[in-house]
């Protein structure tokens, strides 16, 4: 029997609509040099998107920070060249991380405008629900700058609903999770011969 070539858990190849290859993977602590270097690439406007304030740079300590989530609340994805971590360039980065209640997950994603457009953004909020759910999370939010209408829109068509928040020019974005179904019992051993 043939060996498979399986992935690490959450690892995956995607090919781009412009045909460029790119790894989906978690954030690793060699990342933070790559992700500095990128930052300088990022337009003024793609950072306040994310950051929801302007930003010249991402300082070592912002990246160190960034680079190494706490694995039992956060969860963090990049999209970078099919290179080793500290070579790849990263494209994209998605975050979630689970407030203190238990119960709510807030995210954030930063997809440069090098492979914007191209659905990436979708197939990583996707990523993020789908470790939110296992880790039997209720609800997940993002604040979004209210001029920001392509994130809006995608929220809105993976099923967010839009929430006031009382910061201006802020629009909050909540998908609420259903609850993990129940286990079912086993069904009762068969009689024979009764």
């Amino acid at each position: 029997m043939a060996a498979r070539n399986r992935m690490p858990p959450w690892h995956e190849h995607v090919r781009l609509a412009n045909g460029r290859d790119i790894l989906i993977r978690p954030i690793r602590p060699e990342d933070a040099g790559p992700m500095q270097a990128a930052f300088t690439l990022l337009e003024p406007d793609e950072i306040r998107q994310r950051f929801l304030h302007p930003m010249k740079e991402l300082s070592a300590q912002q990246a160190e920070r960034l680079t190494r989530p706490d694995p039992r609340r956060d969860f963090a994805l990049v999209a970078a060249e099919p290179l080793p971590p500290g070579e790849a360039l990263v494209g994209a980065v998605a975050r979630i991380s689970i407030d203190a209640n238990g119960k709510d997950a807030e995210f954030a994603i930063l997809v440069s405008h090098y492979v914007n457009g191209m659905g990436l953004g979708r197939h990583l909020m996707r990523r993020l629900v789908r470790w939110a759910k296992g880790r039997k999370v209720e609800r997940v939010y993002g604040d979004v700058l209210e001029s920001n209408l392509p994130m809006q829109a995608l929220a809105a068509s993976l099923g967010f609903r839009r929430e006031p928040t009382r910061e201006a020019g802020l629009v909050r974005v909540v998908l609420d999770l259903p609850p993990p179904k129940p286990k079912l019992p086993p069904p009762p051993p068969l009689a024979v011969g009764a």
